[in-house]
């Protein structure tokens, strides 16, 4: 039994298109979503990237669904902004609302024009982010003077539920680090034998909260069109650390990924126009120890794909509710 979310890609669709579209997957059966936080999309072909603080707010208001939001803070976003950010939702949407924290990539983080830490230096900024934001949520006032400066800030606005703070990971090395500090693990879909050396890093170091994956996969009406889809939207997105980390522009991904081919894409979506098919490939992944799965369609229409998921995959997976989102105390 498990959460099957929708996961809005604000890098792809329109904001108003965007929250139709969060809206019919309430409608067609998914239990939870969440959605991406860029400031630039990975590639000019994808064209968008709204501000999703502001998105947030109306896809609560206009769904029951809770919702999460990949968050990088230390740099673009100063963490006490969103420890004050994630009270208001949170007040206001209880239960529903939880922040998954990362430590970043230049393509986001390069416009404020302070460089781009090394990665150990980027992962000390998430942790001093994460105890802030904590001390904030638990109604502390709080001054810093380490690699993050805050002076005698205090949020007014609490919420009686704690939002959960999730570490993003998609090493193993990583997913043991994050059972250190976060609510629980947000990671990628991979090589199912793979996925369970991350699951199993991260609860053998002592993690104990809800794994979330997030799986790309591109549907379409013919094998052919899903492939067309997925190569022409997501190609850019085929590099591993640290391509994905550094590079700083969508014109950069560009240059990068002109020699990914079409079939090289099956390695990082799952690609068919057999809406069986991908219901057998979730269930393997679920198996392995999943607790939510959200669902990109890396095209950029996504009625098609919340129509027929949500009459022919979803039955099939038989999705739960997921249960009120609560955080730890500082």
């Amino acid at each position: 039994m498990t959460v099957i979310g929708f996961h809005s890609s604000h890098e792809q669709v329109h904001p108003a298109e965007l929250l139709r579209a969060a809206q019919r997957a309430e409608e067609v059966g998914f239990t939870a979503a969440m959605c991406s936080d860029h400031f630039a999309p990975w590639s000019e072909r994808q064209g968008h990237s709204a501000f999703a603080w502001a998105w947030l707010g109306a896809a609560l208001q206009s769904t029951n669904l809770p919702f999460g939001v990949v968050n990088a803070p230390g740099q673009r976003y100063h963490p006490a902004i969103i420890a004050q950010a994630a009270a208001t939702l949170a007040s206001m949407y209880e239960g529903r609302f939880w922040v998954a924290l990362g430590s970043g990539e230049a393509a986001n983080e390069h416009i404020t024009g302070g460089g781009w830490p090394r990665k150990e230096i980027r992962n000390e900024r998430l942790l001093e982010s994460v105890a802030i934001i904590r001390a904030l949520l638990s109604g502390e006032e709080v001054s810093a003077d380490g690699l993050i400066t805050v002076d005698r800030a205090k949020l007014w606005t609490l919420p009686d539920t704690l939002p959960a703070l999730i570490g993003a990971a998609v090493s193993e090395k990583t997913a043991g680090w994050v059972a250190s500090w976060a609510d629980g693990l947000a990671t990628i879909a991979q090589p199912i034998e793979t996925l369970r050396r991350v699951i199993g890093s991260y609860r053998d170091a002592g993690g104990d909260g809800t794994v979330a994956v997030q799986v790309h996969l591109s549907y379409a009406d013919t094998d052919a069109e899903a492939l067309a889809i997925a190569h022409d939207q997501w190609r850019s997105n085929v590099f591993s650390p640290p391509i994905c980390w550094d590079l700083e522009t969508p014109e950069a991904f560009d240059e990068a990924s002109k020699h990914v081919t079409p079939e090289d894409m099956h390695e990082s979506v799952m690609i068919s126009a057999d809406p069986d098919r991908h219901a057998q490939w979730l269930s393997e992944l679920i198996d392995v120890g999943v607790d939510e799965v959200y669902l990109h369609h890396v095209g950029q229409e996504q009625n098609r794909f919340l129509d027929v998921f949500g009459d022919r995959v979803l039955p099939q997976l038989n999705p739960t509710a997921k249960p009120a989102v609560v955080g730890a105390t500082a």
